[in-house]
């Protein structure tokens, strides 16, 4: 005959609701009253091909509350196992690849509400530790080692850390426009070698591996028009002088009379011959 499990046994299994989420309790404080809940599950979206979530390390969180930052979400996992990483979006989807990387002083604006978040640990044993956490043992956000502000406190701490030290962000943009500058300058000595010689001939350099060929922009189009209309102009010389303009103006009135007479005789002919026929 088989007894009944412990009400201590039972309470110490975690909650999995329908969908595959493991429901992780939640308190802002220890004496807290109320409380809140997360729901969790393993990252499997296979169709995504990033590093940035790996499918056996990466934890899927809903349902976070917004007094909980990137810092306090690892904090809070961190009882589970070594955390890698922390993401929070305002709705789940793939990672924004992006070669653009901001700067630490032009981030975009912080979402305002709950939302979710993917949280890489760095053993797949941190995902089993977080999905097996027992449903009666809430997670505390604020402690007094690690003391969380809300209301108007959190609002002060915000606009004090939106405060920029102008030498630190001087320095930052230094730093950005002497690369900038590098990287026109490498732009601009591969240009010079690939700049056609007098002759016509394209010097080709190789480039870098696996880099595919650019088609001709429309501005090299308009400097190979360029070129070859100078190089015909230099040929011809045609009406340099003013008085070479007006002689051939003279000659091809001069033509246009001759054709005039001419044709003047060719229909005095064939009236004469009664072969005239106007209309």
């Amino acid at each position: 005959m088989k007894m009944a499990p412990s009400a201590k046994k039972h309470a110490e299994q975690s909650w999995v609701i329908p969908g595959g989420f493991t429901v992780l309790p939640l308190k802002y404080s220890s004496d807290s009253v109320s409380q809140h809940s997360l729901y969790v599950k393993e990252h499997r979206v296979r169709a995504e091909k990033t590093t940035s979530r790996p499918l056996d390390r990466t934890l899927f969180v809903l349902n976070i509350p917004p007094y909980c930052s990137e810092e306090i979400i690892k904090d809070l996992f961190s009882t589970f196992g070594k955390v890698q990483s922390v993401e929070l979006r305002e709705k789940p989807g793939t990672t924004e690849s992006s070669d653009l990387k901001l700067s630490k002083y032009f981030r975009p604006a912080l979402t305002k509400g709950f939302s979710v978040g993917y949280v890489v640990f760095t053993s797949p044993s941190g995902v089993k530790a977080a999905k097996s956490h027992p449903r009666d043992i809430p997670l505390i956000v604020s402690t007094e080692n690690h003391p969380v502000k809300v209301g108007i406190q959190k609002w002060i701490q915000q606009y004090r850390q939106s405060l920029i030290n102008p030498e630190k962000l001087q320095a930052a943009v230094d730093t950005f426009m002497q690369g900038y500058d590098q990287k026109k300058e490498e732009e601009s000595e591969r240009q010079k070698e690939a700049e056609e010689d007098d002759e016509g001939w394209v010097k080709v350099t190789r480039g870098v591996r696996g880099s595919k060929a650019r088609p001709h922009s429309e501005m090299a189009n308009q400097r190979a028009l360029q070129k070859e209309d100078k190089k015909r102009k230099r040929k011809e010389l045609l009406n340099f002088y003013t008085w070479q303009h007006r002689q051939t103006q003279r000659e091809h009135i001069a033509e246009l009379r001759r054709k005039f007479e001419e044709d003047k005789q060719r229909i005095a002919v064939l009236r004469a011959q009664r072969k005239f026929r106007p209309y």
